[in-house]
Order: C-alpha cells, then structure tokens, then sequence
C-alpha cells in the first residue's frame, strides 16, 4: 500500500483482505466433510443461478462483440447452460478429492527426544487476478476452499459482470454450510488502481496468481510486491519427427491447433523434419485449411504446401496467437527442433510425434516446459484432464509448483515439534 492516506481502490482491497484473513483463520480449521459439504452446496446454487448468471454472461459478450474482441476470445468468454453444469461437476469432483491440509510429510525423532513432523497447512489468503475466463471463477473459489485458503478475485472488464455473478451465486450457498462467506471475494472494480493495490496488498495476501495475457503475466511479476506464481503464457510446439506415423501427426497436430485455439494450451507453432515434410505437410495444411485455421510457413513449408501458406516472419515464431493461425517451420534434425523451442518457447506445454523410442527419450529430457508429450496433444496440459479436479492456472516457472496448479499447490507446510519440558543447551 503507498505511504500516506490511502487511495479508494487501496482502502477496497484493504478491507477485502481484511476479511479474507480473518476467514482464512476460520477456514483452516474446518473439518474436510464441512469444506466438502459447502463444495456440494455451491454447485447445486451454481445451477439455480444458470438463468442470472447467463443474463450477465450475455451482457458481457454483447459489450466484447462491440468492441470487436476476437472469436477466439469470445469462445473463452461465452457461457452456456453446459459450461455452467460443468463448472458445477467441477466443483463436485473436488469433493474426491484428497484433503491436502493436515498431510504428514515427514517426520522423525531427534536425538534429544522432541518429535519433529512436517505437516501441510493452507497458503492463507490467495489473490487472483485474470481476464475473460469466468470459468477461472469458479475453479479458484473450489480449490482454495478445498485447500483451506481464502481468495480474492480480480477479473478483467471483459468477464466482470459473469464473474460477479458466480461469486455473488457461490458466496451464501458457502456460508450456508458454516463457513464465512467471505473465504470467497471479488473486486467489483476493474479500473487499474485496483489491480495495482491488489498486487501491492502483501499485508494480507500471502500469494498472487496472475492468469492470462503476457502483457498482464509480465505487469504483475514486475509490479507485485506480494509473491507470484508466473502462469502460463503458451507459445506451445508440436514436433513430427521423421519417423511419425503421419496418421497420428495429422490427428494430434489438428487437435492441438483448433480443437480450442484461444487457450494456453494450444499448439502455436508446427515444426516438421525435412524427411517426412513431402508426405505430411500437405495433408495436414488442407487439413487445417478446411478449419478455417490461417497458416503461415517457412520457405520450404510453402514450397512444399503451395499457396494456402502464407509467409512467416521472424514475429511468427515468437507469438501465442490464440487463434486459429498457425506458424510451420521445416527442420532438419531433432536437435534443430529442440533449438527452435528453446529459444521460443514459453515453457509451457511441448510435444514430439515420432515413433523412435530413443528420439522420444531425447525430447523428454532435453525440452525444458512444464509439460513433455510423447505421441499426444498438447491440449491435455489441464488441471482437471490431469486428474486434480481443476486448475487455477498453469505454471510455467520451477520453483514452489510447476504445470498445473491444484489443490496440492496451494499448500505449504510448517515444522510441528513435540517435546516433554526439552531446553536447548
């Protein structure tokens, strides 16, 4: 907070965090059948607000096709009862889930008797500040609760009115169950003074998440004071190898770009060993093609393809487009492959199709991301494909958590020593 009397979005997020310490106490002593209990109860209130939280929904999208936001984005925007239900399943599917507080560690008797344990306990208060994905919402609300932490909520313009509705769903269907409503709170301003408060607010947050753009990943890290967990920007890459099998490399290449393009996980560049280009880049080109998927190509990706390639440029291989264009690059070795991603690569999700155990091997431990494919679509890098009930992003730096960021992550531990009167000598 700055120095002096403090602004008005710093005396907001001051008393949101406020609250949100004062539930975060209360929250980590809560039993796992009580958490469990307020998971289920806000699923059921997520499904009863369908037709409110569809209304803000529409207002949103109406204001993001005015303003001419691309398709790509507007998919991630866009709700329907189906997304809704599946949001709800989400947070049932949470419910399964182990409780990661309380978990022993470690633990051991020292020479002087004492008995040392190193037990999980909640983070405390989590700070979330993302764009356009009202899905985000509800994922962050059912893994912090899960995890005994409470959460504060920044959600960009585009997606305020959704997500103020999920929040405003959730939050008495929470407290219903004994648990303070306040474990779950958002910020209803959107200007920038907001944000700049929340990333300053390291009085009461004890992590931030930031969740969406690079312009937006980059501010926060570079203006936060409170720690961050830097999530996700996904210049993602699929090799083919020369020994693919080109049936498989069409099917995954195909899934990995359009199946939902405006996502993190999303291909964003192609790269093709020279020796089986002739055979699979005009399959897969038309392929793309008829998906309406822009494709932009080396020199020798455009000879080989023809005209539907337009050129690449040195920009293409750099860029998350989130969209349906993608950058194809004709390579003549494994290690050319691994080199391209090294230098523009974002560290998130890469694969390699290729039937060469030893080449597969090599990728694997070469490619330096959080998640490493052999033979399978880049898309599956996900919380809830992985198996943790849901995500609140996708980290792509080492230290604390990297991947997908579950409820196993949004614990820390503390030391507990047990002794009979021991006094250090």
């Amino acid at each position: 907070m700055s120095e002096g009397d403090p602004t008005r979005a710093e005396r907001e997020i001051e008393q949101l965090g406020q609250r949100a310490k004062a539930a975060a106490r209360w929250l980590a002593l809560a039993p796992s059948g009580q958490k469990d209990e307020a998971l289920r109860a806000a699923a059921e209130a997520l499904v009863r607000s369908t037709d409110v939280v569809l209304e803000a929904n529409a207002a949103d999208v109406t204001s993001a096709r005015e303003r001419s936001l691309r398709e790509s984005l507007i998919d991630r925007l866009a709700l329907s009862p189906e997304r809704i239900r599946a949001m709800a399943q989400a947070l049932v599917d949470i419910t399964t889930l182990r409780d990661p507080v309380g978990v022993v560690r470690a633990g051991r008797r020292l020479p002087n008797g004492l008995d040392l344990q190193q037990v999980t306990v909640p983070i405390g208060v989590i700070g979330m500040i993302y764009e356009s994905r009202p899905n985000v919402t509800v994922d962050a609300i059912g893994l912090c609760l899960k995890s005994g932490n409470a959460v504060i909520l920044r959600s960009g313009s585009d997606a305020i009115r959704s997500c103020t509705a999920l929040v405003d769903a959730l939050r008495p269907a929470i407290e219903s169950t004994g648990l303070p409503a306040d474990v779950a709170q958002i910020v209803r301003s959107t200007d920038r003074a907001s944000a700049t408060a929340l990333m300053r607010c390291n009085r009461y947050l004890d992590l931030l998440v930031p969740r969406g753009g690079a312009g937006l990943i980059q501010t926060v890290v570079e203006q936060s004071t409170v720690p961050v967990i830097e999530t996700g920007v996904g210049n993602c890459h699929t090799f083919v190898d020369a020994s693919a099998d080109v049936d498989m490399a069409v099917r995954i290449a195909v899934n990995a770009k359009t199946q939902r393009p405006g996502v993190c996980n999303a291909m964003e560049t192609l790269l093709v060993h020279s020796a089986i280009a002739e055979a699979f880049l005009p399959r897969v080109v038309r392929e793309m093609t008829l998906r309406q998927c822009e494709v932009r190509g080396c020199g020798r990706t455009r000879a080989i393809a023809g005209e539907a390639v337009l050129p690449a440029t040195e920009e293409d291989w750099a860029t998350e487009y989130l969209d349906l264009i993608l950058a194809v690059r004709v390579v003549d070795s494994l290690d050319e492959a691994i080199d391209h991603i090294t230098q523009y690569g974002t560290r998130h999700s890469e694969a390699i199709v290729t039937e060469d155990f030893g080449n597969a091997e090599r990728f694997l431990r070469s490619v330096d991301a959080a998640a490493v494919y052999v033979n399978a679509s880049t898309r599956f890098t996900d919380g809830g494909e992985f198996g943790m009930g849901a995500e609140v992003g996708i980290s792509t730096q080492k230290l604390h958590a990297r991947g997908p960021f579950g409820i196993d992550e949004l614990v820390s531990t503390k030391f507990v020593v047990r002794g009979q009167g021991q006094v250090r000598g």
